[in-house]
């Protein structure tokens, strides 16, 4: 990878910005991230080539990070949810039961053996996708505060048993590596919050804004990246270790200085290469040569919204059932994941992003309908 690849990764990544510039669109700035990759990798004029070494590490280091952010994000710290788990939980157990058999009869329906991922892809929800959506069409009130924990409960839930369901022809080595990854997330846990009592964070904080060392931001890279070798070695996927270090690091607190800097980092230049890199190396085509992918992706999407309808049965209203369908993570990580194993058949990894894309339509859709049924806050 040259660096001139590197400013047409840049360059190109601008159409996410741009696409989702509409605020009555409500989308992703992945989306065009993903069609610009689509565009100049392997499905269309072979600018990128998503094999390249180079390239393939920094999409991972992008993966890692994004993962990692979106860990952060979810809220663990905020008391206002505690009272919501109960509710939160019975959802999303109540999606994974319907999309455990949707995950059968898809699977039966397009003749594949991978029931069980199907299953935890449409049982999926994204923390990445659904907090920032509800804070862009300020969504307020006690559905919001239910929905959340929900979403942070499947979203965990399903990042940990993807490794055990994707490769399933060594699902102990995966359980081995996924529980020595969570175990180190606790640790990381437990010496960042002796760090942050002893009042040492503090005072490194003071010195670093001072001096402009950014010493946080360096630690904060340092441990994600330490999870990252150790999830290489375990044999477990890169999303796993950014996500319960950003869950680490969220049930810490999180500096606002260090959040920024974070998200500098990722969605100024390895998150949006990441999506690019993943875009170059999905083969669209082998959707057209292999129709029965297309009707994969049709229904893991459409069974994702199905899954999370369940909660209309608990009293959820269907705006946040269809918001809770947001998927990103998970999906995109089968599809990584997958193609490096080589445990995916021809055409499966595109099926599953598109899976998701669907999926985003149904949140998109769900978003609309709960802004437009808001209730307005009362005039003083």
């Amino acid at each position: 990878m040259s660096f001139l690849d590197l400013a047409i990764v840049c360059t190109v990544a601008l159409a996410g910005p741009v696409l989702a510039t509409p605020r009555r669109w409500h989308l992703p700035v992945v989306l065009g991230e993903l069609a610009a990759g689509v565009v100049l990798g392997a499905t269309g004029f072979g600018v990128l080539d998503a094999s390249d070494t180079t390239f393939t590490f920094l999409g991972s280091c992008g993966f890692v990070l994004v993962m990692f952010v979106a860990g952060t994000h979810v809220p663990v710290r905020d008391p206002r949810l505690r009272p919501a788990l109960r509710t939160g939980a019975f959802r999303a157990v109540a999606a994974g039961l319907v999309a455990l058999a949707l995950g059968y009869a898809v699977a039966h329906l397009v003749g594949a053996s991978h029931a069980l991922l199907y299953a935890v892809l449409m049982a999926s929800s994204s923390a990445a996708i659904v907090l920032p959506t509800v804070d862009s069409l300020d969504l307020t009130g006690p559905d919001v505060v239910d929905l959340l924990p929900q979403v942070a409960i499947a979203d965990s839930l399903c990042i940990v048993l993807l490794p055990l369901v994707v490769d399933t022809a060594h699902v102990g080595r995966a359980a081995v590596g996924v529980l020595a990854v969570i175990a180190t997330g606790v640790v990381l846990f437990v010496l960042l919050r002796k760090v942050e009592a002893s009042g040492l964070r503090a005072r490194v904080h003071a010195v670093s804004e001072d001096r402009q060392f950014a010493v946080e931001l360096r630690v904060s890279l340092a441990a994600v990246f330490a999870m990252s070798a150790l999830a290489v070695a375990v044999h477990v996927s890169l999303m796993l270790a950014g996500f319960v270090s950003g869950l680490a690091v969220a049930a810490v607190g999180e500096p606002r200085r260090v959040a920024k800097q974070l998200f500098a980092v990722t969605e100024g230049f390895f998150g949006p290469l990441f999506f690019v890199w993943l875009g170059a190396g999905l083969q669209l085509r082998d959707l057209v040569h292999h129709p029965s992918m297309i009707v994969l992706g049709a229904c893991l999407g459409a069974g994702a919204a199905l899954a999370h309808l369940a909660g209309v049965a608990l009293r959820q209203p269907t705006a946040y059932a269809m918001l809770a369908s947001a998927q990103l993570g998970v999906p995109v990580a089968a599809a990584t994941v997958g193609r490096q194993l080589h445990v995916l058949g021809p055409g499966e990894g595109a099926a599953l992003v598109l899976g998701a894309l669907v999926a985003l339509v149904v949140t998109v859709s769900g978003g609309s309908l709960a802004a437009r049924r808001r209730t307005p806050e009362p005039v003083a």
